[in-house]
């Protein structure tokens, strides 16, 4: 399937279970809300331009403000993600970075290790800004740490079954 086509497809796919069916999840424990719609994010190739990723970012979190009326929470926690990835798979690969521009990281791809640490890292750093700016609103410190936290947990465990389900698992070379 073509790259492009097949991130189309990405975005709405990821945008639609993420607006369909887990925006109907009520909160557990007041604490965890399953974020998934990001994955997009994490699935791009490699070699995907900062300015491109910063874009995306804002359009995928504009997009799905716009369907859960939460003004740019969304759109600014993407653009940061958006913003900081190439940083993270810089740190990662950066020798391996040349050969693998058009690859998309993925368990096969990167291995579990460094792959899990992008994963949990990128995940992190979206839920605590999207939560930081939630929490400006109301709330405690102690509500604040526990719902990044869970969320961060909910959030990877979903990337997780994502990617198995996926059989997005290429062959390291």
């Amino acid at each position: 399937m073509n790259s492009l086509l097949k991130n189309i497809v990405r975005f709405i796919l990821f945008l639609l279970i993420q607006i369909i069916i887990l925006n109907e999840v009520p909160p557990l424990h007041q604490f965890i809300t399953p974020y998934l719609y990001f994955i997009f994010l994490l699935w791009l190739p490699i070699g995907t331009s900062r300015l491109a990723m910063t874009f995306l970012g804002f359009t995928l979190g504009y997009s799905l403000d716009l369907f859960m009326n939460t003004p740019g929470l969304h759109a600014a926690a993407c653009t940061l993600l958006g913003y900081l990835r190439p940083t993270v798979l810089n740190l990662l690969l950066a020798q391996e970075a040349s050969e693998e521009i058009n690859k998309e990281p993925s368990i096969g791809s990167m291995g579990w290790g460094p792959y899990g640490f992008y994963v949990f890292t990128l995940t992190f750093i979206h839920n605590f800004y999207l939560v930081l700016l939630e929490w400006l609103q109301f709330g405690s410190f102690t509500y604040f740490l526990g719902k990044v936290i869970a969320t961060t947990l909910m959030s990877v465990l979903l990337i997780t079954l994502a990617e198995l389900v996926m059989n997005r698992r290429k062959l390291k070379r």
